[in-house]
């Protein structure tokens, strides 16, 4: 297969700060009728005390209880034509609006309002309190496989707060959680210099900062010196869990720790999974599905996290299939790779295809907010434009010693999910 070159269009932007701390960055698209609005705080799960978390996630839903001002976030965004959502994850909590770029000040104000003046009576806060746990039990404690990737955090990481999921430890850490720990959280990560705003639509960089400035210039900064986040220690040593559960089909996970985001492992890491996994016509599927017929699914990924992440396998098995037959043919898949047994025409495949997906996907305004603010967030703005190169650039070489180096015993966290 020959490369397929798109034509790569540069995501230009211009980027500032505000007095009171604040990154603002705008890029100008003068195809779209619609202005995305992006605001990232820099925190999630990594921040939170072991014995207190869950606490990013809970703010998540807190944002959308409404301000002193505005008790209801969501009618002016509706009144205004625009559609607005946020995630957490472990590194950050992201909030976006796109709407007409004519009402783009009622998502400004909006975001503004609740940045400094939100809501967290002690009524508001037991509300979402509730939703948050009801959430937990729904989703990871009474439903099949759950809790497997909160059981696997917990054996790869020993140390860092990677080893708790973004819903936090346990239900009872959101329950027991004292007001005053809720209000200190607030103060302590949404404010000005903790967050970047990012803007993507058809309006002019000086208009986006104008426009900040009016709507953010005036709250005052209230700086916080972040803990350190601690290092986990390197694994030396293989480890193993075995657990079981009332679940259809036992399920084999393998994780690795792998390079941090702006590594060339995470690349490399990036681009393994997508040999092994990327579709049905992938390593994995082809071998183990559709060849040896050991599994009813399989996948590889990687966890995408700005700290040192983890590389994953996992497959369910088939009721014929042994644990010791399953978990022999994910080593033998790493094995093959290590060897450098790396086809031309599947590599290129894989990068044609991260390309297009990456092309397509900045065809959309809420997007590019999304990750410029993200890549300003990880300290690499400029990498958003960079991505498809070094993409590009990866050797089957390269990808054979990162398979050497990170698919090792001794590097290998092993979760057995025995249905029972």
């Amino acid at each position: 297969m020959q490369p397929l070159y798109f034509v790569k269009t540069m995501i230009k932007y211009q980027h500032t700060k505000l007095n009171n701390g604040l990154e603002v960055i705008s890029n100008r698209d003068s195809t779209s009728r619609l202005v995305a609005v992006n605001i990232l705080y820099k925190v999630g799960a990594r921040n939170e005390d072991p014995n207190c978390t869950g606490l990013a996630h809970l703010f998540e839903h807190l944002m959308f209880r409404g301000t002193h001002n505005v008790p209801d976030f969501d009618t002016p965004i509706q009144m205004a034509c625009g559609e607005n959502n946020a995630f957490t994850n472990n590194d950050y909590t992201d909030f976006y609006i796109t709407l007409p770029k004519d009402n783009i000040e009622t998502a400004l104000w909006l975001e503004s309002d609740r940045m400094c003046g939100l809501n967290l009576s002690e009524q508001a806060c037991d509300i979402e309190k509730r939703v948050v746990i009801e959430e937990f039990r729904q989703r990871y404690l009474n439903q099949p496989y759950g809790d497997l990737n909160m059981l696997l955090r917990q054996m790869v990481y020993t140390s860092h707060p990677y080893r708790w999921a973004t819903i936090g430890l346990k239900p009872e850490h959101i329950a027991d959680a004292p007001l005053e720990s809720i209000r200190k959280f607030y103060n302590d990560f949404y404010h000005p210099s903790n967050a970047i705003l990012s803007v993507s639509g058809d309006i002019d960089a000086e208009r986006v900062f104008e426009l900040a400035d009016k709507w953010f210039g005036g709250i005052p900064d209230k700086p916080y010196n972040i803990p350190t986040i601690p290092v986990e220690p390197k694994q030396t040593e293989a480890r193993r869990m075995e657990v079981e559960r009332d679940v259809p089909a036992t399920t084999i996970v393998i994780a690795f720790h792998m390079g941090n985001r702006l590594s060339k492992d995470f690349f490399l890491g990036d681009i393994t999974s997508d040999l092994l996994a990327g579709g049905d016509s992938a390593r994995l599927y082809e071998h183990l599905i559709k060849g040896k017929k050991l599994f009813t699914s399989v996948n590889a990924y990687i966890s995408g996290d700005v700290d040192e992440g983890m590389f994953v396998f996992t497959g369910q098995l088939l009721p014929t299939t042994s644990e010791q037959e399953a978990e022999a043919a994910f080593w033998e898949e790493m094995e093959l790779l290590s060897n450098g047994e790396i086809g031309d025409y599947e590599l290129e495949k894989v990068k044609n295809k991260f390309e297009a997906n990456t092309l397509f996907g900045e065809l959309n305004v809420m997007n590019k907010a999304m990750n410029l603010g993200y890549y300003s967030m990880i300290g690499d703005l400029p990498l958003i434009n960079r991505e498809i190169e070094i993409y590009r650039s990866l050797s089957k070489t390269e990808i054979a010693d990162f398979a050497r180096r990170t698919f090792q015993k001794e590097n290998s966290s092993t979760l057995i999910y025995r249905a029972k």
